[in-house]
């Protein structure tokens, strides 16, 4: 019987798989020179110097941490001693919220440009200047002006998802066919009712795509934003964690971003998926 592709493809993913850890597993064993140190120096060490050990982490190591964090993901010990689930909702409520500001502002702007050839030469100066300026360059700004480094994170996220969304929806808006509109006029459909009965259902493709390149974009750039606002949030757990040499919590963290990361992607490709039409 002949496999499918979907189970040929998960069975070389987990071969794949066994074979990294096997290597990290086999590249992380004991095996070292034992340090000659002064026994103070070599108690403040610990085992990666006194017997030899890699200081960098196995994937047994990995396991078991991670296995510890799972079982009490929402423990709050204090300002810098929260559990991953609180972290991450942290991460991602404020990648909600900048992303969700940023759909309601770049969706409309981005149907006006679509639509009027005016508008779109009018703004194009602009979005080109805006456009290439990296969003973390804004931060320094929004925390003189907001004054609040949460609010300044989700401003930030509001900046690096508005510019794919904008120009996704200007430019599917724009290639809609124009058979399509020149019939809706025909038959006296009105501006409004002609852009969300044709031009939308057109252009949702492109708008969808723009949105998930704006997801995947938003959640790379609060890791760095928490990085640097600090308080709460993924990123900033990642830097608290390397600041305390916990090489395996960050391993973990990084971990979780790439599936969390995952999840968001693949929510809005299904959506992306159900909007598609073959023509």
């Amino acid at each position: 019987m002949t496999l499918s592709l979907r189970l040929r493809a998960a069975i070389v993913s987990l071969a794949l798989l066994a074979a990294f850890l096997g290597a990290w597993h086999l590249a992380t064993r004991s095996s070292g020179p034992t340090a000659a140190m002064s026994p103070e120096y070599a108690k403040l060490m610990g085992l990666t110097a006194t017997q030899g050990k890699s200081a960098m982490p196995g994937p047994i190591d990995v396991g078991a941490k991670l296995w510890e964090h799972l079982k009490r993901p929402f423990y709050d010990n204090g300002p810098n001693d929260k559990g991953l689930g609180i972290q991450l909702a942290y991460s991602i409520g404020r990648v909600g919220l900048g992303y969700l500001i940023a759909v309601i502002v770049a969706i409309p702007l981005g149907f006006m440009i679509g639509m009027s050839p005016l508008i779109s030469k009018a703004l194009d100066p602009f979005i080109q200047v805006l456009k290439p300026i990296s969003p973390l360059a804004w931060m320094p700004l929004a925390l003189y002006t907001i004054k609040d480094s949460s609010i300044s994170a989700i401003f930030v996220i509001f900046i690096c998802s508005v510019w794919p969304m904008l120009l996704n929806t200007a430019f599917g808006v724009a290639s809609v066919r124009k058979e399509w509109i020149n019939v809706a006029r025909t038959l006296e459909v009105g501006t409004v009712r002609r852009a969300f009965t044709v031009i939308l259902p057109a252009a949702a493709p492109t708008i969808l795509t723009g949105m998930r390149i704006s997801i995947g974009i938003a959640w790379l750039v609060i890791v760095a934003a928490e990085m640097l606002v600090g308080g709460t949030g993924i990123g900033y757990f990642v830097w608290n964690e390397w600041n305390n040499l916990s090489i395996t919590n960050v391993i973990i963290a990084i971990l979780l971003i790439g599936l969390v990361g995952m999840l968001l992607d693949q929510v809005l490709a299904r959506f992306t998926r159900m909007v598609t039409f073959p023509e």
